[in-house]
């Protein structure tokens, strides 16, 4: 229980910094963020994305985020400077409850290693 009160907790600090950061304090909903560290891991911060290429931010995002758990494992950057990762363990199959929460948890820790939040 306290285990997922201290989550609760980051989370939100999270949640409000990068809202006031990014947002002009209006709250961001977890997809949001996701696509934030999609654009931090890609590293254009000032480059405009089609809807296409925002998909595929997240998705170097999630990747990003898992790689700790052993889902993926960095490959290479391509020659526009996307990251790929491979598989390494497929996910598994969690309610839409439990995978909010994997994210949540994922998106703290990577935030208490880049010492944006403590």
């Amino acid at each position: 229980m306290i285990r997922d009160e201290e989550l609760k907790n980051r989370w939100k600090c999270v949640q409000t910094q990068l809202s006031k950061q990014f947002a002009d304090g209006e709250m961001m909903d977890l997809d949001a963020i996701i696509y934030l560290i999609g654009v931090q891991e890609l590293g254009q911060l000032h480059k405009k994305f089609k809807k296409d290429h925002k998909i595929d931010l997240m998705h170097i995002a999630i990747c990003k985020l898992l790689e700790p758990y052993g889902y993926y494992e960095f490959d290479f950057v391509d020659e526009d400077g996307w990251p790929h990762y491979k598989i390494i363990e497929h996910l598994p199959v969690l309610k839409a409850g439990e995978q909010s929460i994997m994210m949540k948890e994922a998106i703290v820790t990577y935030f208490l290693e880049k010492e944006y939040i403590n």
